[in-house]
């Protein structure tokens, strides 16, 4: 089975996904890395993936729009559903004083969940489209220098980075709801 999640490696989808193959007792599978909602569904729709996965809701900062904005626009059968608590935290290439950071990197979502510790320290927040993403392209040095990104402790893991701060959401749990989608019949 090959399952297409809306995230790069390290992604909270990338989790929800490894959970949905457990779940599901899908045998051999293979995850493909497809970045947005928008990519999950053309893959599906174009035959590429037998099943999709990606965040719709977030219980925390509300509904996910790019989601309901590229469901508006393709056929699908939800078949599932998974609910994920999310912990952001605060990624860095090495160790640095909070009050160094120049400007965050990530998702627009995971902005929302953290406002609260964005506010408190001042932060610029830059959308990059996939929290994961922006991990991988600071460690690559695509991004200025002094910066840092909210994503999770598995993308840190993935590209060698630093967790400065951990639980940086403003609740706890986080919970986010992933939706899983085949191809309409």
């Amino acid at each position: 089975m090959i399952i297409g999640v809306s995230g790069d490696i390290g992604s909270f989808s990338e989790e929800a996904g490894w959970i949905y193959a457990a779940k599901a007792h899908t045998g051999s599978h293979e995850l493909r890395y497809l970045i947005d909602m928008e990519g999950v569904l053309a893959a599906l729709t174009n035959g590429e993936i037998d099943v999709g996965i990606f965040p719709f809701v977030n219980y925390n900062s509300g509904i996910v729009w790019p989601a309901f904005s590229a469901m508006g626009r393709y056929n699908f059968m939800p078949i599932d559903d998974l609910q994920l608590n999310v912990e952001q935290c605060l990624i860095a290439l090495d160790d640095i004083p909070l009050n160094e950071i120049r400007a965050l990197y990530s998702y627009t979502p995971a902005f929302e969940q953290c406002k609260g510790f964005i506010n408190y320290h001042g932060y610029t927040t830059v959308d990059w489209g996939d929290t994961a993403k922006a991990a991988r392209d600071l460690a690559a040095g695509l991004l200025p220098e002094k910066s840092a990104v909210v994503g999770s402790a598995q993308a840190a893991k993935s590209y060698g980075l630093k967790i400065i701060r951990q639980g940086i959401q403003d609740l706890q749990p986080n919970i986010t709801r992933f939706i899983v989608v085949k191809r309409a019949e």
